[in-house]
């Protein structure tokens, strides 16, 4: 087993929030939006403390809407627009990814079966190690979420959830940076 995929790291990790959007949010069981909304916005202020880049994808936005408010008041990033349905299949996606010269990838959003499952697969094939916190990522379905994370993990994605990945890249308590995030994971 490669155990060098279950160690992530700041300097070394990207965060991917995929097609958070209105019209896929409107979908969503209300308290698995919320959840999964929630814990995004940790990672997000996780990304921000380390100086973690973080990278927006928005599906067809023209017909699925824009990213929720709540993501893009904390992001200064402009989303990515796509129509595949795997980030990696856009230029400007794996470009920008590749540019930042890292290798680990943490991917949140919608809907885990079908944008985040066969972007995870696109990444991994091409060499990235790749953690999805199971807490992160939603679908309209339950059954579709749980393939999804199935089909991740037969992959080689590291399957998790937030506060673990939160935990394991503060790797201790007491500095500055865990002072920072406890406001988040209380």
């Amino acid at each position: 087993m490669d155990l060098e995929k279950l160690f992530i790291e700041a300097d070394n990790s990207i965060l991917v929030i995929i097609d958070f959007q209105e019209k896929l949010a409107m979908a969503m069981k209300e308290e698995i939006l919320d959840n999964t909304l929630k814990n995004i916005i940790k990672l997000i202020n996780l990304a921000k403390i380390y100086s973690i880049p973080t990278v927006i994808t928005e599906q067809y936005p023209k017909g699925l809407g824009k990213t929720l408010q709540d993501i893009k008041t904390l992001i200064e990033e402009e989303p990515l627009e796509k129509i595949h349905f795997s980030c990696v299949q856009d230029s400007k996606f794996i470009n920008k990814i590749n540019r930042y010269g890292r290798k680990k990838i943490i991917l949140t959003g919608m809907e885990t079966h079908v944008c985040v499952w066969q972007t995870a697969l696109d990444l991994a094939i091409r060499g990235f190690y790749i953690y999805v916190p199971k807490d992160g990522v939603c679908s309209r379905k339950k059954e579709d979420w749980k393939t999804g994370l199935a089909l991740m993990q037969q992959a080689g994605v590291v399957i998790t959830c937030t506060e673990t990945l939160i935990f394991q890249i503060l790797k201790k308590a007491g500095t500055t940076e865990f002072k920072k995030m406890l406001e988040f994971v209380r």
